[in-house]
């Protein structure tokens, strides 16, 4: 057996360390990870249904605060849209008429319902445009929970239907959240049908063998069944939103291969050399096992920021990537070099005739491109560097927003009743800003209150208890009105005929809370449009503190890696660089509207959540590669190499790895690009794009470009700060 060699040796004779340790025990180790997973598993299965779909919204905002007042106090807002259209008669008599009618009666009598204010029998002007009518609904579940998910997705499943010469749609905030959550589910089964043979395909071709093409997938496998346990954990004494799963199939797929691809490689580079099994294993170990467990400390730093944000949604992805990139070097450190141990050579088993003896071997052709980049940097660089700039152009016009029906395609109830509202009802049920103040008025100061909102520039009106106001006075009596004054403060609802996602909105967000309410009334704003609002400031607050975290830690690490002081100077730059072209070409799709007809999405302001995900996890797999060229040029140079000599071997040693294992990665990203919610299909792109960029024109000419430029420069560090590293030091071997 291959670890037959140390079991019998002396132990003064053994080789010591995990990796030997890991041969002189591989089957315990293999059977004890196997019952784990199996337990993992059945752990793992439980966290689908505790998941929860909200989450995005800081709880210590105003909005918030005005959205918890007015659920408490006034039974919540409209939260969800039944849009009944007649494609034969009209709303007003025939199929459509009999269905709406018999629709209002059935959810005025149905349990979780809290309010109905309908077109029928009243016949309200503002309900009806054309062949459309709405119904709008009060569910007692306001809150974005499982359970009232849950509760809300059946009510609409129990009223939404068609029939002859009429159809009932539900939009809304409950209409969406039901189906983008059937979206995101059959966007993600999508891509896993897409990517995971691609993935196997490619896996095959990289090794050359269709054992050590397996290898990957497993350690993968093991990635996302133990981070779907943990989060199933966590769901028990914390919010974890059901987004997550996106990052952990995404992200642990892809680290998984990344991490088994270093392995492997190194492994079989070993045995080309003469090793035999336990000593490849355990050089594997020793080398690429560090570098590996240096490389997921990076990633999980810059994804464990995210914990700053109040957002349960991004402190969710912190969660899952945290315990992803963990798992996945567990998996890939433990799991797989005891696996290597059993399958010895047989790891190249179903080897493909026209592959080399040894994957992980140099590979000249990256060395001589390192070798040109070095003799003429400036040449090499520039260009690479314009570029760069000018996909990162685009950023100048960035605008945030938060997701709403037009994330999904055109052909969801959700988005058609959403399109319908905007279109022929003026936003009524979704484009409110809602006004509640936390004591109460009485009728002339709610009067004169709301007078002077109405007045307010793109205002069409006021609703209030005393009745509609427009332009400063009261047009007319409101019938839903006895419900939005209380004993305890009063609630008015401002429309407004603006994008509730726009500059203008946002301003008119500002105007309302800077008005003053009459007397010492002090007041709450809150709707979609506050929302955002207070999402921004939040976010540009905590970002205040997450980036300059990231950097910091990013520095002092690879400072601890390298011993130098340029060196994480020269990859933070290069980071920033290659993010701001990602971040660029994500705003000239998405926000912009380039390719609508080819991914089917609408083009609105890039959603800000998803925007500092994708910086994270970009940044994260940004020195995910940076380790893995570091560490050989850095080892290669500690030899006595000079830097020249250092990069071009070390380029030759990992290219062929970096820019197959990003290969790799940025498939896994782009299969969320076939699905069908905009905002998925944005971090697919933006993911992909930034690994290949990095990958390719930062790792391959950047970096070898700037290395040429500054020579034993590279490697400067302080005296004061040698000491610092000689305690501290990490390094590859």
């Amino acid at each position: 057996m291959p670890s037959q060699k140390y079991e019998e040796s002396s132990p003064e004779q053994r080789p010591r360390g995990l990796g030997a340790l890991l041969v002189r025990r591989a089957r315990l180790v293999l059977v004890a990870a196997a019952i784990v997973l199996v337990a993992a598993a059945a752990l793992g299965i439980g966290a689908f249904g505790k998941l929860q779909s909200g989450g995005q919204n800081d709880p210590n905002s105003e909005s918030v605060q005005a959205q918890n007042l007015i659920n408490a106090k006034y039974g919540g807002e409209n939260n969800l849209v039944f849009l009944v259209h007649a494609s034969t008669g009209t709303v007003d008599s025939g199929p459509a008429a009999t269905a709406g009618a018999a629709l209002t009666r059935e959810l005025a009598g149905e349990r979780g319902i809290a309010g109905v204010q309908s077109y029928w029998p009243g016949k309200t002007a503002t309900l009806k445009s054309g062949q459309n009518a709405l119904v709008l609904v009060r569910t007692a579940y306001t809150s974005q929970n499982n359970d009232s998910d849950k509760a809300n997705k059946a009510i609409v499943d129990k009223f939404v239907t068609s029939g002859s010469g009429y159809t009932i749609k539900a939009g809304g905030d409950a209409g969406f959240t039901r189906d983008a959550s059937h979206q995101l589910a059959r966007s993600l089964g999508q891509a896993e049908l897409i990517a995971v043979p691609i993935l196997l395909v490619l896996l095959i071709f990289v090794f050359g063998s269709a054992v050590a093409a397996l290898l990957p997938l497993m350690v993968g496998g093991i990635a996302i069944i133990g981070t779907f346990a943990e989060l199933s954990l966590l769901s028990g004494v914390t919010d974890v939103s059901v987004y997550a799963i996106n990052l952990t199939t995404g992200l642990g797929l892809g680290l998984g291969i990344d991490y088994a691809l270093l392995i492997v490689s190194r492994y079989r580079e070993r045995l080309a050399a003469g090793d035999s099994v336990p000593d490849a294993v355990v050089h594997s170990v020793r080398t690429a096992g560090r570098t590996i467990v240096f490389s997921a400390a990076t990633v999980a730093i810059a994804l464990a920021s995210l914990l700053v944000f109040p957002q349960y949604f991004l402190r969710s992805f912190a969660y899952a990537g945290v315990g992803v990139v963990a798992i996945a070097a567990i998996g890939a450190t433990v799991v797989l070099p005891a696996l290597l141990a059993v399958l010895g050579h047989r790891v190249n088993a179903g080897k493909l005739p026209w592959t080399k003896a040894g994957y992980g071997v140099q590979a000249p052709i990256w060395g001589r491109i390192a070798a040109a980049v070095m003799r003429r940097p400036g040449r090499a660089a520039l260009p690479v560097v314009a570029l760069l700039i000018v996909l990162a152009i685009p950023l100048a016009g960035l605008h945030f927003g938060s997701p709403d029906d037009r994330v999904l395609r055109t052909d969801v109830a959700a988005r058609q009743v959403g399109d319908t509202l905007r279109a022929d009802f003026g936003g009524t049920g979704n484009s409110e800003i809602s006004v509640v103040t936390t004591s109460p008025m009485d009728a002339a100061a709610t009067a004169s209150y709301a007078g002077t909102l109405s007045k307010l520039p793109h205002v069409a009106r006021v609703e209030t208890s005393n009745g509609i106001f427009s332009a400063g006075r009261n047009v007319g009596p409101n019938p839903g009105g006895a419900r939005l004054s209380g004993p305890d403060g009063t609630l008015l609802n401002v429309t407004a005929a603006l994008d509730p996602a726009g500059s203008a909105a946002q301003d008119l967000v500002a105007t309302i809370r800077s008005t003053p309410a009459p007397g010492d009334v002090s007041t709450l704003v809150g709707g979609t449009t506050a929302t955002l609002v207070d999402n921004n400031h939040t976010i540009a607050n905590r970002l205040l503190i997450a980036i300059p975290l990231i950097a910091l830690t990013t520095f002092v690490l690879l400072f601890l890696f390298t011993g130098s002081i340029i060196q994480p100077l020269r990859s933070l730059i290069l980071s920033v660089l290659s993010l701001s072209a990602t971040l660029g070409v994500v705003v000239w799709v998405f926000q912009s509207g380039h390719f609508t007809s080819l991914l089917g999405f609408a083009p609105m302001p890039i959603n800000t959540a998803m925007t500092v995900l994708l910086f994270c996890v970009a940044f994260g797999l940004s020195m995910d590669y940076e380790v893995f060229l570091t560490s050989r040029i850095k080892e290669l140079h500690d030899a006595g190499a000079s830097t020249t000599e250092a990069v071009t071997e070390g380029l030759a040693r990992t290219g062929r790895i970096v820019t197959a294992a990003a290969t790799l990665l940025a498939v896994t990203f782009f299969s969320f690009m076939v699905g069908s919610v905009s905002f998925l299909q944005l971090f697919g792109l933006g993911a992909g794009l930034a690994v290949l960029i990095d990958a390719t024109l930062v790792r391959v000419i950047l970096v070898p470009a700037i290395l040429g430029v500054l020579g034993e420069r590279a490697w400067y560090a302080p005296r004061s700060l040698h000491r610092v590293r000689s305690r501290f030091a990490l390094s590859e071997s």
